[in-house]
């Protein structure tokens, strides 16, 4: 697969150059860029209206300067250095997040508090459809957030923030941001813009963006493949194949527009957006069948394209409600895997999805919000390797939340009911149509001790639904490159968790630490039976009780700030640790499909022992300094080797990260604003490999980079 794309890059950096000069004559600060205190950010994420510091429950911000400086290809990698935060890592075009330790359908991705519409839950390779290069913030929801998103929430929310439908009149008649880049690791070349504009009658409100992105294949220490894997494969390394990964190429465009009426008391919009992307996966060729058996058809890579359409709308003042907010959103989606240039396997994913929330007054002292949600999914997917049969799912939920202040002590409750279903092709499918209902509680509280220092706990009872791919699935999965095996008789996995936190700040100093535990009923996972299916290793989804521990620690100090300008430290650390509770083994006959009809094994499922693929302990820290119109940092995180592993899983040696940022920012006369960046990653140009990645072994992370650029503020 060729590494270059016929471009539509001049287009994007024409739009990007021109834009902010047809308005150089507006005056106004809508385009400063200051430092954000993120506690203080209002999370967009619940309907009760708060900061991060504000809100009991753990949750993570990025906007502003953080931001710009975190974001990359994928969501994942973009969030990947928040405490407690990691990324699965299936290239650089694949990236989900891990928090806690929990990924893949236990992490609910929002846009805007609605689901990203995706397919990214059924498989590792497959991308999620939100662009980080034109959100505004990025909010992670720490800990179940099913009260709020629902069974797939269970481990976790992230929320992206992009403003593509306008909520409220602009502080400028045109005001946005536009962005060009390069990085030397992969020949990066990017662009983006982003315009929000307010008619004259002060009631019209726009929104249009735009980004495209092209990458070559990147460059890293060593070879692809990691010594060990080569050890035992018998190979031996090829010097010209050293310094790059071959098939690592990403090209994406996206683009939105959106136009809202703001009254008085209240809004409505709409909106439309495309992410349209391909990329290859590392380290995967698919085996020729047929006359040309054992020979590879060629490097896999995935084009993907979803379209998304959205309407929205808000009224104030509502007598008993302080509010109603309603969404609605309709997603088309196709992703088509290529074997060199044949297609392979096609997905095709639809999907609907409405959400309804209520602020209500003040009830007998509690300050509350009451919301409806439900959706549809409407899942094919077409193809000799189609290991998934198609299905229908739906889901409605009813949920309340809400909280009271009690002296320095506030209190937060919630619960909600869910009804979820799949319905399932009958000639493809392992098993029959199934119906699930979930419930979800919580309580926590939060105590000023004093103005300076904070206690937090939390109590959750969370359930999660299984999924199709966990109950249906049934064939060779390519992207893991094992045999796939669902469990139709899965039943509603419940998660206990406690949680207990801290923060505290005096003078220059701020401190924050959390230590949770979660005790899984019937957790469902995907267990490797020791045994191969053709050549392939032998998976299957199952359950059995699971427990999680972990700790996050967050220390900031505010050093210096004087004539050689401010200098802050940040050092940061997270630790989890997942394990199956049971003692022995449970003995199961499983059957494997295969060109003679299937074929039955003998396998002993493990009762205890560690979970696969869980994110390795950390210790982070970073020096920022400003100074004028110049910033700058310079930071490092450690990854402790991951030595705590599944049955069948290697071990993952530990790695150090090094970074580094400088950024000169300008205003110009007619009060605009820009500023050139330099950023540096991997600066030690360090063989790192993911262990949270099925492609550790084949597919290191990016070698030394630096990305360079210009920034414009309007």
């Amino acid at each position: 697969m060729p590494t270059r794309f016929p471009s539509r890059l001049p287009l994007v950096l024409a739009l990007a150059m021109v834009l902010p000069v047809a308005h150089a004559d507006e005056t106004g600060d809508s385009h400063q860029h200051d430092p954000k205190d993120l506690d203080a950010v209002e999370v967009k994420a619940t309907p009760l209206a708060g900061t991060a510091e504000d809100l009991i429950r753990p949750v993570e911000v990025l906007t502003g300067e953080k931001l710009d400086e975190a974001k990359a290809n994928s969501l994942g990698e973009t969030v990947n250095k928040l405490p407690g935060v990691q990324s699965s890592y299936f290239g650089p075009g694949v990236g989900r997040p891990i928090v806690r330790g929990f990924d893949g359908a236990r992490v609910q991705v929002l846009s805007d508090g609605l689901g990203s519409g995706d397919v990214s839950t059924v498989s590792v390779d497959h991308a999620v459809s939100i662009e980080p290069f034109l959100a505004d913030q990025i909010e992670v929801l720490k800990g179940p957030a099913t009260l709020l998103y629902g069974s797939g929430a269970i481990g976790g929310a992230v929320n992206v923030v992009d403003g593509r439908i306008p909520e409220a009149v602009t502080d400028e008649p045109l005001q946005g941001r536009a962005e060009l880049r390069g990085n030397t690791v992969n020949d990066e070349k990017s662009g983006m813009f982003r315009m929000d504009g307010t008619a004259a009658s002060g009631n019209f409100v726009f929104h249009v963006d735009g980004l495209h992105r092209e990458t070559g294949d990147y460059d890293i220490p060593g070879f692809a493949e990691s010594a060990e894997h080569m050890a035992e494969e018998g190979e031996t390394p090829d010097p010209a194949e050293k310094g790059v990964l071959p098939n690592s190429f990403v090209r994406t465009d996206s683009g939105a527009l959106g136009a809202s009426w703001i009254g008085e008391r209240g809004f409505l919009g709409l909106g439309a957006s495309l992410f349209d992307t391909r990329y290859g996966v590392p380290g995967h060729a698919h085996e020729g069948g047929g006359d040309g058996a054992g020979e590879e058809e060629g490097p896999v890579s995935i084009s993907m394209e979803q379209h998304r359409y959205e309407l929205r709308g808000g009224i104030d003042d509502l007598g008993v409600f302080k509010s109603l907010r309603a969404k609605f959103a309709r997603t088309e989606y196709t992703h088509t895997e290529f074997e060199g240039d044949e297609v392979g396997t096609v997905f095709e994913n639809t999907s609907n999805e409405g959400r309804l929330e209520l602020v209500h007054q003040p009830l007998l002292g509690w300050n509350g919000a009451i919301g409806l949600q439900g959706g549809e999914r409407d899942f094919e997917a077409i193809g000799d390797e189609a290991f998934v049969p198609p299905s229908k799912s739906h889901d409605a939920g009813l949920f309340w939340i809400g909280d009271r202040t009690f002296g320095p002590v506030k209190i937060e409750l919630g619960a909600r009911y869910d009804h979820n279903g799949v319905d399932v092709d009958e000639a493809r499918a392992i098993g029959p149509d199934r119906d699930f209902d979930t419930t979800s509680l919580s309580a926590a509280l939060k105590w000023d001790v004093s103005e300076a220092l904070h206690f937090s706990f939390g109590l959750d009872r969370a359930q999660r639904a299984p999924t199709a791919e966990e109950l249906y699935s049934n064939g060779l999965h390519v992207a893991t490159a094992s045999v796939e095996l669902g469990s139709p008789d899965l039943d509603v996995e419940t998660a206990n968790r406690a949680e207990l936190g801290l923060h505290w700040h005096g003078g220059p100093f701020n401190a924050s630490a959390s230590i949770y535990h979660v005790r899984y009923d019937d957790f469902i996972y995907l267990a490797d039976t020791g045994v191969e299916d053709d050549g392939n290793p032998l998976r299957v989804w199952t359950q059995d009780n699971a427990r999680f521990n972990g700790a996050e620690v967050e220390f900031g100090w505010n050093v210096a700030d004087n004539a050689s300008g401010t200098w802050d430290l940040r050092v940061f650390g997270d630790y989890v640790r997942g394990e199956l509770s049971g003692e022995g083994t449970r003995d199961a006959t499983v059957i494997a499909p295969n060109a003679g009809g299937g074929t039955a094994y003998d396998v002993a499922f493990p009762l205890g022992g560690n979970l696969p693929r869980i994110a390795p302990a950390r210790l982070g820290g970073e020096v920022r300094w400003e100074l004028g119109q110049w910033r700058a940092s310079l930071g490092a995180v450690r990854y402790a080797r991951q030595d705590d592993v599944a049955d069948f899983e290697s071990e993952t040696p530990g790695y150090t990260l090094v970074d580094a940022h400088v950024a000169w920012h300008a205003d110009t006369a007619g009060g605009n604003g820009w500023e050139v960046f330099l950023d540096g990653s991997n600066l030690l140009d360090e063989e790192a490999r993911a262990h949270t990645s099925f492609l550790k072994d084949v597919a290191p992370l990016p070698g030394r980079g630096v990305a360079f650029g210009v920034r414009m503020f309007f």
